[in-house]
C-alpha cells in the first residue's frame, strides 16, 4: 500500500502555463504583473479586497505580526498550543508576549472560553489557527472581539475553502495568512498569501514585503506624505519601516494562478472523503466528534479516544508496515509549548494546564487526505484500525 502525505499535486495543466508564460518573449521572472493578477484572482475567490503574495506562509506571518506591532505597539497576542512554531515565532519577533489556551477537541483550534477568559488591557491581537481544515471560530468570540476592539488575525494555512457560518475562512480577521506549500490545498511550490480588508493595513504588508521601501505603497497619498517629510531623500528610496525581502516570483503566482481553478472541485472530494473515514471509524477506540461541518481537510485527523499507549504504538506499527505515511501530534507535532523555542516562555510545571493538546500531542495522527483517494481504500483504512487492539 503506498499512501502518502501529499500526491503530487502538480498538474500537467501547471507545467504548461508555466512554459507557457517563458515562451512569451522575454519575461520578467521576479515579481511583477503575474504576482498582481494571483493577489487579484485570490482575493475574489476569497471574498476579501486586498492581498500580498509572498515566499511562504511563514513570512505570511512574519509580516502580519510586524504590521500589527507598528499599528498597536507592544503587547499580548493569544495564540494555540496547537499550531505550526512559525504563528509563535512571528509573535516573538514582532516582541509580543504570547499568551497561550487549550484546544478544543472538536475542532483542534483554541479553546473560544479560555480565549475570552484571557483578554486583558494588553491584548493586541488574538491570533487564531484554523487547524487542518476545521474551523476555529464561533459567534460568541467573533462578537466579543468586535465590543472590546481587539484584532483578529486567522492562520488558514492548512484550511482554504472552509467556512463559518458559509463565509470563507480567512475573511473574519483583519489579516488572514495562507500557505501555499506543496502538501496544503494548493501549491506554487513555496508561497504565501496576506489578505485584508483594510486599505492602510495592506499599504504596511506591501512595504514590509519589500524592504519596508515606501514605492511599494498603493497609497499615492502615504506616498506624498513621506515623500513631503523627507525632502532629503530620494521619493524611490525611502524606507520607511523595518521591512524584509519576503517576495514571491512570477513563476510561483503562474503555478497559483493554474491550480487556483481547481481548488474549489478538489476540496469537495477532500469534503467527501472525510465524512467517509469519520463515519467508518469505531466511535468507541477514536474521536470521531470533529466539528466537520464546513471543513475542508487535506489530512485525516486521527485521535485515540482515551490514553492508551498500546493502541497508540499498534497504530505506528500497522500503518509503518502497510506503507500509510503519518504524522504524530497532528499540526505541527504536537504541543507547542513542549518545543525547545519556547523554553523559558512556560515553565514545564504549567503543562498541566493544558491537558487537551497534550491528549493530541501523544495520541493524535494525521494521514493524507487528496482528491484521488477511492472510497475503497478510505474504507480499508478505518478496517485496519478498527481491527487493532489497546490496552484498556
Amino acid at each position: 500500500m503506498d499512501w502518502p502525505l501529499m500526491q503530487n499535486n502538480v498538474a500537467r495543466e501547471d507545467l504548461d502555463a508555466v512554459i507557457r508564460f517563458l515562451a512569451e518573449g522575454d519575461p520578467i521572472l521576479t515579481q511583477s504583473k503575474q504576482v498582481r493578477l494571483f493577489e487579484e484572482e485570490w482575493s475574489a475567490w476569497l471574498g476579501v479586497p486586498h492581498s500580498v503574495f509572498v515566499n511562504s506562509g511563514s513570512s505570511a506571518n512574519l509580516i502580519t505580526l510586524a504590521a500589527l506591532r507598528h499599528r498597536y505597539g507592544p503587547g499580548e497576542v493569544i495564540v494555540p498550543t496547537l499550531t505550526w512554531v512559525s504563528d509563535i515565532s512571528a509573535v516573538l519577533h514582532a516582541g509580543f508576549t504570547p499568551v497561550f489556551v487549550d484546544v478544543d477537541l472538536a475542532t483542534l483550534g483554541m479553546d473560544n472560553d479560555q480565549v475570552i477568559e484571557r483578554l486583558g488591557p494588553y491584548t493586541r491581537a488574538v491570533f487564531v489557527t484554523h487547524v487542518l481544515g476545521y474551523n476555529a471560530l464561533s459567534r460568541r468570540l467573533l462578537d466579543v472581539l468586535q465590543e472590546r476592539g481587539i484584532a483578529l488575525i486567522e492562520d488558514v494555512c492548512e484550511s482554504h475553502g472552509a467556512t463559518f457560518e458559509g463565509t470563507k475562512l480567512g475573511s473574519f480577521g483583519l489579516a488572514s495568512n495562507f500557505s501555499f506549500y506543496y502538501a496544503h490545498h494548493m501549491t506554487t511550490i513555496e508561497g504565501g498569501m496576506v489578505s485584508t480588508a483594510d486599505s492602510e493595513l495592506y499599504s504596511t504588508l506591501r512595504m514590509l514585503r519589500s524592504h519596508g521601501l515606501v514605492r511599494e505603497s498603493d497609497s499615492a497619498e502615504g506616498k506624498r506624505r513621506y515623500a513631503e517629510a523627507h525632502p532629503d531623500l530620494t521619493p524611490d528610496f525611502i524606507f520607511a519601516l523595518p521591512g524584509f525581502n519576503v517576495r514571491s516570483t512570477e513563476l510561483n503566482a503562474v503555478m497559483g494562478r493554474s491550480q487556483l481553478r481547481r481548488l474549489d472541485a478538489n476540496n469537495e472530494r477532500r469534503r467527501e472523503n472525510l465524512r467517509v473515514f469519520l463515519a467508518h471509524l469505531d466511535p468507541a477506540k477514536y474521536f470521531t466528534e470533529f466539528r466537520a461541518e464546513g471543513s475542508c481537510n487535506y489530512a485525516f485527523t486521527l485521535l485515540l479516544r482515551k490514553p492508551d499507549e498500546a493502541l497508540r504504538d499498534r497504530v505506528v506499527a500497522a500503518l509503518r508496515e502497510r506503507g500509510v505515511e503519518f504524522r504524530r501530534g497532528t499540526s505541527g507535532g504536537g504541543n507547542q509549548l513542549r518545543q525547545p523555542y519556547l523554553q523559558g516562555h512556560v515553565a514545564q510545571g504549567e503543562l498541566r494546564r493544558f491537558p487537551r493538546v497534550d491528549h493530541v500531542h501523544f495520541y493524535g495522527f494525521y494521514i493524507g487526505n487528496y482528491p484521488e483517494l477511492e472510497k475503497e481504500r478510505i474504507l480499508w483504512l478505518c478496517d485496519l484500525l478498527n481491527g487493532l487492539v489497546g490496552g484498556i
